[in-house]
């Protein structure tokens, strides 16, 4: 079984092709009749679709994987905690999950890369529903410190209410985007071509 696109995806920080690669590739050997799964990477494989938010398919992969192998394999079930937790949208579950397991170190990398992601994901949430939320919320949401998660969203301007232990999200500015007008554009041309001629 050559898992090299795997190595590559991986070693390239690519994490966004995990899911398609392991995809394709399990399709593959599946059609050649070749026994895969003690050596497959499920654990990365189902990281990969945490990575790219496809939690139906990693569901379906969990669910095909042989009870042989989530038996044996802790890493796994770790991971699928955390898909678990995405499932019921328990967003400081997911973080606790991701910390709760001692990865391996080709795991810890990906799982790593997905916590970031994640946490940007989480800051968006909260950037587009709340005008204010508590520091504490705020931090279950991103799955840091009460000090951490106030340096973060500061960052980002966001302002701090010390004595109230509150913050105030500071919205990001919508850009407009300008509509071409057939007509206006139109009028340009012709205004152009006789200034030139």
């Amino acid at each position: 079984m050559d898992l090299s696109a795997l190595s590559e995806a991986l070693a390239s920080e690519s994490y966004e092709r995990i899911a398609d690669i392991c995809d394709d590739l399990m399709l593959k050997v599946a059609a050649e009749g070749v026994a895969f799964q003690d050596e497959w990477p499920y654990a990365i494989h189902l990281l990969g679709h945490f990575y790219v938010d496809d939690i139906n398919s990693a569901r379906f992969l969990w669910k095909s994987i042989p009870v042989s192998v989530k038996e044996n394999r802790q890493e796994l079930v770790a991971v699928w905690k955390i898909g678990q937790r995405l499932w019921t949208r328990d967003y400081a579950g997911v973080h606790e999950a991701i910390n709760g397991f001692d990865w391996s170190q080709d795991t810890k990398i990906v799982v790593t890369a997905f916590s970031e992601l994640y946490t940007k994901r989480m800051f968006q949430l909260l950037l587009s529903a709340y005008s204010t939320i508590s520091i504490q919320d705020t931090a279950r949401f991103l799955g840091m410190s009460e000090d951490d998660a106030t340096n973060y969203v500061s960052r980002h301007g966001w302002i701090v209410d010390h004595a109230s232990r509150m913050l105030t999200v500071k919205k990001q500015p919508l850009v407009a985007e300008q509509k071409l007008d057939p007509d206006k554009l139109q009028r340009l041309t012709e205004y152009v071509f006789h200034l030139e001629h």
